[in-house]
């Protein structure tokens, strides 16, 4: 025979399901709140880190990729006036044909080399003067070109992978100033 006080006892030990309290069920609800709220909590973290990592890597990419271009940037920078050297030494009078062709072959194969790894030479003769791309060492009053124009070059400048690694040394023409020659008199 079965007691029946030992019947109830196990049946509110292990409740059949659907048969829970209020308060269990309010104490289920915050604790299933909170869990949503933590679990939300690590996404956004997640999110962030994920975020900040790819943020990182992308920075030092661009840094190790312009630290190669500044590396790259100084050789070039160094070789500038050895390119000035040449043209001087073009221009200077040889005595012999042989020796100038040499140098003439020198300077080409160099230039072309230096072009190749992003040197570009300054085109300043017959244009606009800029000072982002020129430095005026002489303004030469003139009017055969247009105020403001660059009428010579004193040493040529160069940008290097679209920076400026030299600006241009010029020469840049202003129009004429008009003396009165009729003197005062007081």
């Amino acid at each position: 025979m079965e007691n029946p006080e030992i019947k109830a006892d196990a049946e509110s030990a292990n409740p059949t399901p659907g048969t829970a309290t209020p308060a269990e069920v309010d104490q289920l609800r915050i604790e299933r709140d909170g869990l949503r709220a933590e679990r939300d909590e690590l996404r956004d973290t997640l999110l962030r880190r994920q975020a900040e990592f790819d943020n990182f890597r992308k920075r030092t990419e661009r840094e190790r990729v312009e630290q190669s271009q500044y590396a790259s940037m100084e050789v070039v920078g160094d070789l500038v006036p050895i390119l000035d050297d040449f043209d001087r030494a073009l221009a200077a009078d040889s005595s012999s044909p042989e020796y100038a062709k040499g140098v003439q072959m020198i300077y080409q194969r160099m230039s072309e080399s230096l072009k190749k790894t992003g040197l570009e030479p300054i085109d300043a003769t017959g244009k606009p003067f800029d000072p982002h791309l020129h430095q005026a060492l002489e303004r030469v009053e003139t009017n055969d070109a247009p105020e403001n124009t660059v009428i010579g070059e004193f040493q040529r400048g160069y940008n290097f992978k679209g920076k400026l690694l030299r600006p241009s040394m010029v020469r840049v023409a202003v129009p004429k100033t008009k003396h009165d020659s009729r003197i005062l008199k007081i």
